[in-house]
């Protein structure tokens, strides 16, 4: 993975790409940690209806903690969305385990991304064993994403740009990941999906809700799903 910004190449201390490598050793006092994940699983997933063994496994195995400041690490694990700064948000855990359970992902698929934000979801994507692609618009985000998944070893595509026109060099895309909210659904994201393939994307402003969108045979699909309230898309179609 290379992380590039408005076209030009970061150095390559912030990169997340290469062979994938076997992940940090967790810090001191992680145990906690491990616990309070579990009971995260439990509690805040497996209660309100995500039943996909693979999934509630990647939300038990990656490491939430690392992914908030400093100051929440605390909070990291609690039922709420966490600010990482510069007006985003790290997505509420049932958000993220929803998201990533109706877009069906399986190993080896090819998987977009769109806003990285803290680099969570993606971390979640790809121990699922997908082929993750992520943009991230904020480029201090960016930044910070590709150097904490480069850190715990997840081999993720990333890049700063504007995630409205998707990633059309890596297109077509098994699923489609968006983390922020536009009006409306953006036509190149749609273009960008494979035969069979899902987006799911909060559409709205000031009512949002959850949306899954598949090709299939006979065009593309659209299902409703929940209610939900996410940071405003930027950038532009």
């Amino acid at each position: 993975m290379s992380l590039i910004v408005a076209g030009i190449l970061l150095a390559a201390a912030v990169a997340c790409g290469g062979p994938t490598r076997e992940r940090a050793t967790p810090p001191t006092g992680s145990g906690s940690f491990a616990a309070q994940r579990s009971r995260m699983v439990e509690q805040q997933l497996a209660a309100r209806g995500i039943s996909d063994p693979r999934v509630l496994d990647a939300m038990r195995t990656v490491p939430r903690h690392e992914f908030v400041p400093a100051a929440s690490r605390n909070q990291a694990y609690a039922d709420s969305p966490l600010p990482i700064g510069e007006d985003q948000t790290i997505s509420q855990p049932y958000i993220v385990a929803l998201m990533t359970e109706v877009a069906e992902v399986r190993s080896g698929d090819r998987v977009l991304e769109v806003g990285t934000g803290s680099g969570y979801q993606a971390a979640v994507l790809a121990t699922l064993g997908a082929d993750v692609y992520s943009i991230e618009i904020v480029e201090p985000l960016a930044r910070r994403a590709a150097e904490t998944l480069r850190r715990l070893g997840y081999d993720v595509h990333l890049r700063h740009g504007d995630g409205y026109r998707g990633w059309p060099d890596a297109a077509p895309f098994d699923a489609i990941v968006v983390t922020a909210a536009p009006p409306k659904v953006p036509p190149a994201l749609v273009a960008q999906l494979a035969p069979g393939g899902r987006l799911v994307i909060p559409v709205g402003e000031d009512e949002q809700e959850l949306q899954v969108l598949r090709r299939g045979p006979s065009g593309i699909e659209t299902r409703h799903v929940v209610p939900v309230r996410f940071v405003p898309m930027v950038g532009g179609p």
